[in-house]
């Protein structure tokens, strides 16, 4: 029983010690990539056919449910924006709000209102493993709230987080940080 305890105290320390107060230390040897994309908007994807590819196959004529909803559900998602965090932080930005809102708007139309979504908390490199798998919750958590204040049911939101294992910059700059302090949306029919 002691040593349960005991386990269980010393989890606690780690989750929540991290180092959440250290700055980190930027390599001035690379170079500096702009801020995140705070103000990029994702443009949704479009698709060109030539008139040659616009030969339909009998295969394509009959096409399946299924993937009539796949594409819709990728032309969905698309449009789903990039929520970003500043460092070590989880609380939601006017700025960030106005993508969430945008995001349960989407989420509101018919197309995706039979879709679930999964919210993917991310952190940059600083801190321990357990200090960024905790912290990329509850970004992921702040985000689930904001989108059911916004009238999505929480039970179409699953939740993940891959604490500092999934970066999309790998720089060690604070732009790059700054882009892997996130949430991403992914759909799940």
């Amino acid at each position: 029983m002691k040593s349960i305890v005991l386990s269980s105290v010393v989890t606690a320390l780690l989750v929540f010690s991290g180092c959440s107060s250290k700055e980190p230390a930027v390599d001035n040897k690379t170079e500096e990539v702009s801020a995140p994309a705070a103000q990029e908007v994702q443009a949704p994807v479009t698709e060109t056919v030539s008139s040659e590819s616009s030969v339909v196959s009998s295969t394509a004529e009959n096409s399946s449910t299924e993937n009539s909803a796949e594409m819709t559900m990728s032309a969905i998602e698309s449009k789903l924006p990039t929520i970003y965090f500043a460092f070590d932080k989880y609380n939601i930005t006017p700025e960030m709000q106005a993508r969430i809102d945008a995001a349960a708007e989407l989420g509101k139309t018919d197309a995706a209102k039979s879709l679930n979504v999964k919210l993917e908390g991310n952190c940059d490199e600083w801190g321990s493993d357990e200090y960024n798998f905790a912290l990329g919750l509850r970004r992921a958590e702040a985000v689930k709230k904001a989108l059911v204040t916004d009238g999505i049911d929480a039970s179409r939101i699953s939740m993940v987080s891959y604490g500092k294992s999934n970066p999309v910059c790998t720089e060690h700059t604070k732009a790059c940080w700054a882009k892997n302090r996130r949430v991403n949306f992914k759909l799940l029919p």
